[in-house]
């Protein structure tokens, strides 16, 4: 998969891009980060990226040219994403949505944000990551090729983890639990020390639909409620 990245600060990109779980998938070869900084279009000394905003304000706004200019000479992997808090929601559903394209190209606001007309001439569509304003897109676009890279097959190494996790099957992940058997006075859950790997996968079911019914009733609603063979689920484990 190839994944490129238009930014101010492409060692903020490389840096992360290098490290971890993304970092082995490029060393892999099943990944390619490619950074592009736009003052590499400019033309004058000072490689201006941004000026005022036309009707006064705060703040400066990325100009449209040098923003048109790399992206058409590099000719992305599409969709364009810009990283905007305008933009539609960033979830589990759109990561695996891009997961499953050979590549995309992600585009990092900075400053008031970028000229309207570089948008509607290269930007495919708008992303935001959640209802807060950061400085600029790229702790977005960092979190973006973490979540949507390790589903690239063979990234991450233990393929089930992508998917008995948050967010799979509109649930929050259940509990987790390793050695020591016992800390602090408490022991991990006699059930999972039972080697009755059905009844475990109750049991774990049973906690994401409680902690997801506590934490996150909206992903409830959203997946159509609590079943009736869920509700006699989480009643068999004294969760009702």
């Amino acid at each position: 998969m190839r994944i490129d990245v238009f930014t101010l600060f492409p060692e903020v990109i490389n840096a992360f891009a290098g490290a971890g779980v993304i970092g082995r998938g490029q060393t892999k070869g099943l990944l390619e980060i490619n950074t592009h900084n736009f003052r590499d279009a400019t033309s004058d000394v000072h490689r201006t990226v941004d000026d005022a905003p036309f009707g006064g304000g705060a703040g400066m706004v990325l100009k449209p040219e040098p923003v048109v200019e790399m992206v058409e000479q590099v000719d992305p992997p599409r969709p364009l994403i810009f990283l905007t808090p305008g933009g539609r929601r960033f979830n589990q559903s759109l990561a695996n949505d891009l997961a499953a394209t050979d590549g995309f190209s992600l585009l990092c606001g900075r400053y008031e944000g970028l000229d309207q007309r570089a948008i509607d001439a290269v930007v495919d569509e708008e992303v935001s990551l959640g209802d807060y304003v950061l400085a600029g897109g790229e702790v977005a676009a960092a979190a973006i090729i973490e979540a949507v890279g390790r589903l690239v097959p063979g990234v991450v190494g233990n393929a089930e983890s992508t998917v008995d996790e948050s967010f799979s099957g509109g649930l929050l992940e259940y509990p987790q639990y390793t050695r020591p058997a016992e800390f602090a006075d408490q022991a991990v859950p006699e059930v999972l020390r039972s080697g009755n790997h059905g009844l475990i996968a109750e049991w774990r079911l049973a906690q994401s639909l409680a902690r997801t019914l506590e934490r996150r009733p909206d992903l409830i609603v959203a997946r159509g409620g609590i079943t009736p063979d869920e509700e006699t689920l989480l009643s068999k484990f004294g969760l009702r």
